[in-house]
C-alpha cells in the first residue's frame, strides 16, 4: 500500500516541477539590439530590473533586418535600435504589424568626410554614400537639403527618395549601401551619411566629427518595438519603464555628450 501511494506523490511532484519551468521562463525577457548605443543602455536597466525579478537578455545585432525579423519569429521579446519611419516601412514591406511601445532616445543623423571638413568644399561630381534601407536613406537627403547641398521636392516627405532631388548643384553622384557598411568605406569616398550608432561604433563623435547634423528636434526617434500580443505583457512594460527612468537619462546625458539624447 506504502509503494502504491508513492507513485501518485512522485507524480504530483514531476508535475509541480514542470509547472515550475515556465515561471522561471516568465521571469525572463530577450531584448534584440544593436550594440551602441541600445545594448549599452539596456545594460544600464539591467540591474534595475533585476532588482524587480526580472532578467535580461540582449542579443546584439550589427544589422537592421535580424532584429525585426527574429521579433516576428518569436525568437525575441522585443527589440530596440530603430526609429518609427524605419519600422513603418519594414511593415509596409514584409505585410507585418510589429509596433512601437515607447520612444527612447534621438541619434542625430550626420555627415562624415575624411577629405573635407566643409560641406561647401566638395567638388563637382563628389562620390557620396548613403544608407540603402527607404527611411535612412531619406534621412540621408532631407539632411543633405536642410544643409543646402540638394533640393528637395518635399522635405517633410519621410520617404524621399534620389527621384524627388530637384536640384544637385554640386552634380553629386550617390551610392546606397547597408548602413552597417558606411563607416568602413568612409576612407574611400567624399562623404557618408552615417547613422549615430555606427559612427560612435566606429570610434566617430557626431558633434565634433559631423560635417552637418540633424538638430536636437529630430522627429527620428529610437524606440522599444514588440509584436501586438506582448506589448502589455507586464515585463515589456517593466522594460519600458526602466528605459525612460531618471538613472537612463542621466547615463545617455553623461555617456554620449549629445550625440545621443534622451527623448523623455
Amino acid at each position: 500500500m506504502i509503494k502504491l501511494l508513492a507513485l501518485p506523490v512522485l507524480a504530483v511532484t514531476l508535475a509541480l516541477t514542470a509547472c515550475g519551468k515556465p515561471a522561471a521562463q516568465d521571469d525572463k525577457l530577450v531584448v534584440a539590439a544593436t550594440a551602441v548605443p541600445h545594448a549599452e543602455i539596456l545594460e544600464v536597466v539591467k540591474p534595475l530590473l533585476a532588482e524587480q525579478g526580472l532578467s535580461l537578455e540582449v542579443r546584439v545585432f550589427n544589422d537592421y533586418v535580424q532584429p525585426n525579423d527574429q521579433l516576428v519569429q518569436g525568437q525575441v521579446d522585443v527589440n530596440y535600435f530603430q526609429t518609427e519611419p524605419y519600422l513603418d516601412a519594414y511593415n509596409a514591406d514584409r505585410g507585418t504589424a510589429l509596433v512601437t511601445v515607447t520612444g527612447v532616445h534621438i541619434e542625430p543623423f550626420g555627415a562624415y568626410s575624411r577629405r573635407y571638413t566643409a560641406l561647401d568644399q566638395l567638388p563637382v561630381g563628389a562620390d557620396v554614400v548613403i544608407p540603402n534601407d527607404p527611411s535612412n536613406n531619406s534621412r540621408a537627403l532631407i539632411l543633405l537639403h536642410t544643409a543646402g547641398v540638394i533640393t528637395l521636392a518635399d522635405p517633410s516627405n519621410a520617404l524621399s527618395t534620389q527621384r524627388d532631388i530637384t536640384a544637385n548643384p554640386k552634380q553629386l553622384k550617390f551610392r546606397e549601401l547597408d548602413s552597417a557598411m558606411l563607416p568602413r568605406v568612409l576612407d574611400q569616398v567624399d562623404l557618408a551619411l552615417i547613422n549615430t550608432n555606427y559612427a560612435l561604433d566606429a570610434g566617430l563623435k557626431p558633434t565634433e566629427d559631423a560635417l552637418a547634423i540633424e538638430s536636437a528636434e529630430s522627429p527620428y526617434v529610437n524606440f522599444l518595438v514588440s509584436r501586438v500580443d506582448n506589448k502589455d505583457d507586464a515585463r515589456v512594460q517593466q522594460l519600458a519603464t526602466a528605459l525612460t527612468s531618471p538613472q537612463v537619462k542621466a547615463f545617455i546625458e553623461q555617456k554620449y555628450a549629445g550625440a545621443v539624447l534622451p527623448a523623455f
